[in-house]
């Protein structure tokens, strides 16, 4: 069955590189007096190997399956870390994580490490001043506490959740505009699309920025039991059919705002990003990802290799791209397509694929990226990893709990293009890449680490 997983996955790159040719094309209405709109939707912990065209219709994700078909898929996009938090601050501010100041997980324990530092601007300042509307609705997770709220942090309209909000999809508390309400017996995907109808129904006239952040399918797993049984009838184990059921009904939800957008005319001026935040949740139970190595919590493939989809209605060629492209990318990229005015001397590690994705061949895969993530302050010996170009070096993961201590486990080496998987170390048959890669991360580690600690103070 592995086997036959794996050939589908190869099968549908391979046809799309042949048959889809995209060729760099900028259109003469690319600049307009009308920018684009924006939307990006995040799922929560789902794996690459959840979505239906890479797992052999084990689930049902017809509407992000088109999404995947007729837009830019990079098969090489990464997170910028392992867990929420973390990802989502790099996200949001086209910088490293630990840059940031949110470095961690449980905004209740760790409160000052799960925040983006006041001083640093996030993507909702900065489409918010340039004249869009901005939105957040589903979970916000980078700082909790007055200060920290979206409506501070540039977001206009906020619709939405912290982690401990959820105690079940069907009972929880929606923040809306800062005001809690208690929802019972309605489902929280569903209430989510619903938010997010209403906000481009009501700003179809004016550029807007929203993101969508679903939880799904993020514990706690619930779905409706109708979904359930279409998977119960397949025979997988309880969790892995709630699992797919929360994908399913996000995937009908996806729909409607994909139809929504039609119907209000506003498709092809309307920019959309799918991702997920990181892997899947190894707590939930082993489920299949294209057999990469890892899952949540970890700087393996399977924990910060993501799914990664831009779609743009006439104006971007579909596409599977092998470029390796990263969440600190997000921003810069949206900085040069919707013509943004930025802060001057706004700090960025990441760069825009623009080029990328009109179809420009560019050399992004030699540009070195880094992650790293430990629970509570960061110890860099911990699962930390750098890739260049087809070279990934990794400090490996010890525990998901609290580190005691640093830890001694040699540092590995992997060539991806030809151990994709992430089974053979090569460091010793490779040691000049092995010396210079763990010199490099090494620098990048402790770089960050200044710079959180300087962002702290202030």
């Amino acid at each position: 069955m592995t086997n036959k997983f794996e050939c589908r996955f190869l099968t549908f790159i391979l046809l799309m590189l042949s048959v889809q040719c995209p060729t760099f094309r900028l259109y003469a209405q690319e600049v307009s007096q009308k920018k684009p709109n924006v939307i990006l939707i995040m799922a929560d912990d789902m794996g690459i190997g959840d979505l239906s065209a890479f797992n052999d219709g084990m689930s049902r994700t017809p509407h992000l399956d088109k999404l995947l078909e007729t837009g830019v898929w990079f098969s090489q996009a990464y997170s910028a870390s392992c867990v929420c938090t973390p990802a989502r601050a790099a996200l949001l501010t086209g910088r490293y994580p630990h840059r940031t100041g949110a470095v961690t997980l449980n905004m209740e324990l760790y409160p000052t490490l799960n925040r983006i530092h006041l001083g640093i601007p996030t993507i909702a300042d900065i489409f918010s001043e340039n004249g869009y509307v901005t939105g957040l609705i589903g979970k916000w997770h980078t700082g909790d506490g007055p200060a920290y709220h979206p409506l501070k942090r540039g977001f206009q309209e906020f619709v939405g959740f912290k982690g401990y909000d959820v105690p079940s999809y069907f009972n929880f508390k929606l923040d809306v505009q800062g005001v809690y309400q208690q929802m019972e017996d309605q489902y929280l995907t569903d209430v989510l699309t619903a938010y997010a109808l209403d906000f481009v129904q009501k700003y179809k006239q004016q550029p807007f920025f929203l993101n969508l952040a679903y939880f799904a399918p993020h514990r706690p797993l619930d779905a409706p039991q109708k979904t359930i049984n279409y998977y119960l009838d397949k025979g997988y184990n309880s969790n892995i059919e709630t699992i797919y059921a929360m994908i399913e009904v996000m995937d009908q939800g996806i729909g409607k705002l994909m139809n929504a957008l039609d119907q209000l005319g506003i498709r092809e001026s309307t920019i959309v990003f799918f991702v997920s935040d990181n892997g899947s949740d190894p707590l939930t139970g082993e489920r299949f990802n294209i057999k990469i190595k890892g899952e949540k919590y970890t700087v393996y493939e399977g924990g910060i290799r993501v799914l990664f989809i831009v779609q743009w209605k006439d104006r971007l060629q579909a596409s599977v791209r092998n470029e390796m492209v990263h969440f600190t990318d997000i921003l810069p990229t949206l900085m040069e397509i919707c013509h943004l005015d930025t802060p001057e001397q706004l700090p960025l590690d990441g760069r825009s694929m623009s080029g990328v994705l009109f179809g420009k061949e560019e050399e992004t895969a030699s540009i070195p990226r880094f992650w790293q993530w430990n629970r509570g302050t960061p110890y860099y010996s911990h699962n930390a990893a750098m890739r260049e170009g087809e070279w990934k070096l990794v400090r490996p993961f010890v525990t998901r709990n609290l580190p005691e201590s640093e830890s001694i486990e040699k540092p590995v080496l992997y060539n991806l293009k030809e151990d994709p998987y992430e089974t053979q170390d090569v460091s010793k048959s490779h040691p000049d890449i092995y010396n210079k890669m763990c010199v490099l991360l090494e620098e990048w580690s402790r770089q960050v680490e200044l710079d959180r600690i300087r962002s702290a103070r202030h």
